[in-house]
């Protein structure tokens, strides 16, 4: 099994309406993809992180395999939610592991 975390902060010019919509849309998104992306087991999207975080957004997901993980980067329904996420964030940070 993988381990698939991500991080990000909103831009800067996201205005906080902006924010708590992309927020909705974002993990309902990624959350969604669980059942859709072949191989991605649990998807978990933090969005009100404690004050001392250096970042707005966290993912915490689980695929079954390194090629799922591989797969999941391209899949299009991925690749579709992605580009809202990219949209309104920076400084991304990201750690793949084995569990």
């Amino acid at each position: 099994m993988v381990k698939h975390i991500v991080m990000w902060a909103f831009k800067e010019e996201v205005s906080e309406d902006a924010r708590k919509e992309a927020v909705v849309k974002i993990k309902e998104g990624l959350e969604g993809l669980v059942g859709v992306v072949p191989g991605l087991l649990k998807a978990e999207v933090i969005v009100q992180p404690l004050s001392s975080s250096s970042h707005d957004l966290c993912l915490i997901s689980e695929l079954d395999s390194e090629e799922s993980l591989k797969a999941y980067a391209t899949n299009p329904d991925h690749v579709k939610v992605a580009s809202v996420v990219r949209s309104v964030t920076c400084n991304r940070s990201c750690m793949d592991f084995e569990v």
